[in-house]
């Protein structure tokens, strides 16, 4: 995991984000989702400088296809404002 996948982890393992489990490294098909919490149907990607638009928007569609709900997260927002990053993901848990 990068830095940025390291502290998001950190604020999601073990239930900590209102009882709701997640995991990593989830396999969904041929893709991997960086972070996934199941019961919720969410998929959250965290988006580095590297991230090429097609392959993320095949993977998107494939997982959405699959039902989940796909959340993309910029490393410069974890960086930046990661209190913001959890509000975020907690909205996308409730409106599921």
């Amino acid at each position: 995991m990068t830095k940025a996948e390291r502290y998001l982890w950190s604020r999601l393992c073990n239930r900590k984000l209102r009882g709701f489990k997640f995991r990593r490294q989830v396999p969904i098909g041929p893709y991997f989702a960086d972070f996934a919490c199941l019961s919720a149907r969410l998929v959250i990607e965290v988006d580095g400088p590297h991230h090429l638009e097609e392959s993320d928007a095949l993977k998107t569609a494939y997982i959405e296809a699959r039902g989940y709900r796909l959340l993309r997260v910029p490393v410069s927002h974890i960086d930046e404002s990661m209190d913001s990053v959890m509000d975020t993901i907690d909205r996308e848990l409730d409106s599921g």
